[in-house]
């Protein structure tokens, strides 16, 4: 598999086409940012972590039979992914209050969510990813009612692999955010998932063990991110 050009270079991953048309390589990088960009730092290691992080989950969802754009590692930083036509929505489930849903509803964080929530939010940093729903997606042709339905199933059957195997490893899911895509007609889950996009809390004494670490200057960021890995039995080398 030959790199050909990079496609485009994202806040922490670059994206490059192949000799492949079907296929495109994801590079992780080290740099972190938060705040649609406006707080920006590199942390070593973070993309080598986050690449094998990604690989290891994405391949139990795989298992689990949900379809996801992930075909294998290529190195320490790179992973070969197939080609979607991303739609431009972000799905977030939330498991236990934290984050911007404190702020919007005025509700107190930590509080268990039975039955979790779903949101939709449109992927636009100028914008700061504004929440939607089901009539803005249909009404602006994002995506037809049969994939958003697609989406919200997958979305919730992930939640349901996820939240038993982060708890196996004492870890608590607490929220987390999914993006997918077309890939020859069929709707699959894209991007990433690592401790860049949801929110993980150790089970026993709440611990922050992700992003938030960085966001809100709490340090041990990669100690974290390098934890969450070891508990799930991820290979870093």
């Amino acid at each position: 598999m030959q790199i050909v050009k990079e496609l485009y270079s994202g806040k922490a991953k670059s994206v490059y086409t192949t000799d492949d048309a079907d296929r495109l390589v994801l590079r992780f990088r080290d740099d972190t940012s938060a705040f649609d960009g406006r707080k920006i730092e590199k942390l070593a290691h973070k993309g080598m972590i986050n690449n094998k992080t990604n690989a290891f989950v994405m391949t139990q969802i795989e298992r689990a039979g949900i379809p996801t754009h992930f075909d294998r590692l290529l190195s320490d930083t790179d992973s070969l992914v197939k080609r979607l036509e991303m739609i431009p929505v972000e799905c977030v489930v939330r498991n236990i209050t934290a984050g911007s849903i404190c702020r919007r509803l005025g509700v107190s964080e930590n509080m268990d969510l039975d039955p979790p929530t779903f949101e939709f939010f449109l992927k636009n940093d100028e914008l700061h990813d504004p929440m939607v729903n089901e009539y803005h997606i249909r009404s602006f042709g994002w995506a037809t009612d049969e994939e958003v339905a697609t989406m919200k199933r997958l979305t919730f059957e992930v939640n349901d692999v996820l939240k038993r195997m982060f708890l196996d490893a004492g870890i608590l899911l607490v929220d987390y955010k999914l993006e997918f895509g077309r890939f020859h007609g069929q709707v699959m889950l894209g991007d990433e998932f690592s401790a860049d996009g949801c929110r993980l809390w150790d089970a026993e004494t709440r611990k922050k063990l992700d992003k938030d670490r960085f966001r809100q200057d709490l340090g041990g960021v990669i100690e974290a991110y390098q934890e969450v890995a070891a508990r799930l039995g991820v290979d870093l080398g």
